[in-house]
């Protein structure tokens, strides 16, 4: 009995010892839960309250408003215009294929569109809306308007978008705008806004920072879910800074519609003085308006695979032979070293070195030539002498300090060089030693040299302005608002060539043009005060055989469009005040002569009937209350 009581106490006795300690440890973590509520309600509080209010405050960034850029009297060559924009937000459209075939009946909806609406609705949470059509025009926004109550989750957005309104004739220089890829991510969270764009080529490229502008900010009030409730607060960016180009838009225009009789060519008009460059074009061009938009697979097949290029500036990018055009620089490196203008040559027609006989043009020949006479009549045997006296390094030496065969370091991406060689280059890129025969070749433009429609026109304006080693610029300044301006070039060099040997080419160049015997004559400008003067070029691209030559070269007409000769011509006006220099390349089009000089003889007419340097272009300082 004694036995039983006192099993009965120790059971007492553990169960409640284990009480207890349930009881202290509930008791403890009771006190660790006050205490921590303590600490997250009333420490942390305001840290809470915070978060809190982050959560339900979203920030989002709101695009800039892309710059303008302005031709030299302020005139949008690119530009920004309303974009109406029908967008979707599939949790309201519930059946999104049934809401899709209502908006077919309105816009136009391939099936590539609706493919892509899919995707991205996929790709998307279900209140966010994804853009079906863009650029609608009044009629199309009016009957989405009218058909609202049957289009649930349909609306109308009102965006911006890049507009050219001088399409082709600007493409090569300013570029396009596209989607952001990959690459062009560079921390900046603008660029991660959907639809946003940026420079892909051209000016657009070379300016897309000072373009772009900086973003604005926009305070909405967002459920738990994300989606926006209302917009609390909003912050406007600031636009993107127009650009002052140095072209004249009407010059421009007109010159690419001169060139669009040409299946291609490319002209380039400077000022003289400065380097500015007024015009800039060369045919095939594009539309840069198609990749603002979605640029389909079919066009970008065409734009691709056109073997004339079409997305190609050819006026920095294209490389020819300068064919006769180079031999005012022979001769000036010829007057340099001592030879006397009135040297004289014979010209039979021919001329023999070695073995081997280098043929002229003009197949009779010209007879005694000296050197006003050998490019006013672009004799070929005249420089093949000189030529051999100089030795093809000095006349390399000459060819550089006139910008040739190297890129000219203009302000436009994608510039090109060129060739100018020497015996070393020939050793360093062959792995061959020069021989003589090849340094007659180079004389005449042919050979291994080949340069740029710019460089040429640069080589020009140096020719006829005196001997100023002007370097050309396609960018004037920045419209800023309330700052000052901001001078981009500097007073060209003074190239130390003498007054007298540049004065030989001038009369030359003249008589190219106004001459009874000059190779341009029929290019020659009537109008008093107007009269051009220039050089004739024909650069050839295929090889004539003995055989051909024995029986009569074929002419250019009666070659295929490709192995026809390219057509040059460099050129300056007016005769007494040299101040626009132009040059002219014809792809296959025969004779500089036929091909080039009437083209650069109406492009010089219509550049001083504008007169673009006799106006006062844009000034770069904004007036006050412009908006930059």
């Amino acid at each position: 009995m004694q036995k039983v009581r006192h099993e009965e106490q120790m059971r007492h006795r553990s169960f409640t010892r284990r009480t207890l300690l349930l009881g202290g440890g509930m008791s403890l973590m009771l006190a660790a839960l006050t205490g921590r509520m303590y600490v997250l309600q009333v420490e942390q509080s305001d840290r809470f309250a915070m978060l809190a209010e982050d959560n339900r405050i979203n920030l989002r960034l709101l695009p800039p408003l892309r710059g303008r850029i302005l031709d030299r009297f302020g005139a949008p060559v690119a530009a920004n215009r309303q974009n109406y924009r029908v967008l979707l937000v599939s949790e309201q459209a519930r059946d999104l294929d049934a809401a899709l075939d209502r908006l077919a009946d309105i816009l136009p909806l391939t099936a590539a569109d609706r493919a892509r609406i899919h995707r991205e609705v996929a790709r998307k949470r279900n209140f966010v809306p994804v853009t079906v059509a863009e650029n609608l025009t009044w009629d199309q926004v009016g009957a989405v308007e009218v058909n609202a109550p049957d289009l649930p989750g349909v609306s109308i957005d009102v965006g911006q978008i890049r507009t050219y309104p001088y399409g082709g004739a600007m493409s090569h220089v300013l570029g396009y705008v596209g989607a952001v890829s990959e690459k062009d991510l560079t921390g900046d969270p603008v660029l991660e806004l959907p639809g946003f764009r940026v420079g892909k080529n051209g000016i657009e490229r070379l300016h897309d920072e000072r373009l772009r502008g900086e973003a604005g900010t926009s305070h909405v009030e967002v459920n738990a879910y994300g989606r926006v409730i209302r917009e609390l607060r909003r912050e406007e960016g600031t636009p993107g800074q127009d650009v002052v180009l140095t072209l004249d838009a009407g010059l421009q225009n007109y010159v690419h519609q001169r060139l669009m009789g040409e299946r291609s060519a490319s002209a380039v008009v400077m000022d003289t003085a400065n380097g500015d460059v007024l015009a800039m074009a060369s045919v095939p061009s594009y539309d840069p308006d198609v990749f603002t938009h979605r640029i389909s697979s079919a066009e970008w097949r065409r734009l691709t695979e056109d073997p004339l290029g079409p997305l190609s500036n050819k006026s920095i990018a294209g490389i020819y032979a300068p064919g006769s055009t180079f031999k005012m620089l022979v001769a000036l490196a010829a007057l340099e070293q001592g030879i006397d203008p009135d040297f004289r040559v014979w010209c039979p027609g021919h001329y023999t070195l070695g073995n081997h006989r280098f043929h002229c043009w003009k197949r009779p020949g010209h007879g005694w030539m000296d050197m006003h006479d050998a490019i006013v009549q672009s004799c070929d045997v005249y420089f093949y002498d000189v030529a051999r006296k100089l030795g093809v390094d000095r006349i390399a030496e000459m060819s550089e300090r006139f910008a040739l065969g190297l890129p000219t370091g203009i302000d436009l991406p994608g510039e090109r060089g060129g060739v100018i060689p020497t015996r070393a280059w020939k050793l360093a890129n062959i792995g061959e030693p020069w021989q003589g025969g090849e340094t007659l070749v180079t004389s005449i433009g042919q050979g291994f040299v080949l340069t740029t429609p710019l460089q040429l026109a640069v080589m020009t304006a140096r020719l006829v302005n005196g001997g100023r080693a002007v370097t050309p610029r396609m960018t004037r300044g920045f419209k800023l608002s309330g700052a000052g301006d901001e001078p981009l070039v500097a007073p060209a060099p003074d190239m130390r060539i003498g007054g007298p040997e540049l004065e030989i080419m001038r009369v030359a160049m003249d008589a190219v043009v106004n001459g009874r015997r000059g190779t341009a004559r029929g290019s020659k400008i009537t109008e008093e005060g107007w009269e051009m003067g220039g050089k004739t070029g024909t650069s050839q691209v295929r090889r004539i055989t003995k055989a051909e030559r024995a029986a009569g070269v074929i002419k250019n007409e009666d070659l295929p469009w490709r192995r026809r000769d390219h057509g040059l011509f460099v050129g300056y006006a007016p005769i007494s005040d040299p101040r626009y220099a132009v040059s002219i390349v014809v792809e296959h089009g025969g004779g500089g002569s036929s091909a080039a000089a009437p083209i650069a003889k109406d492009i010089l007419l219509e550049a001083q009937r504008r007169d673009p340097l006799g106006t006062s272009p844009l000034p770069l300082v904004a007036r006050s209350g412009d908006q930059a």
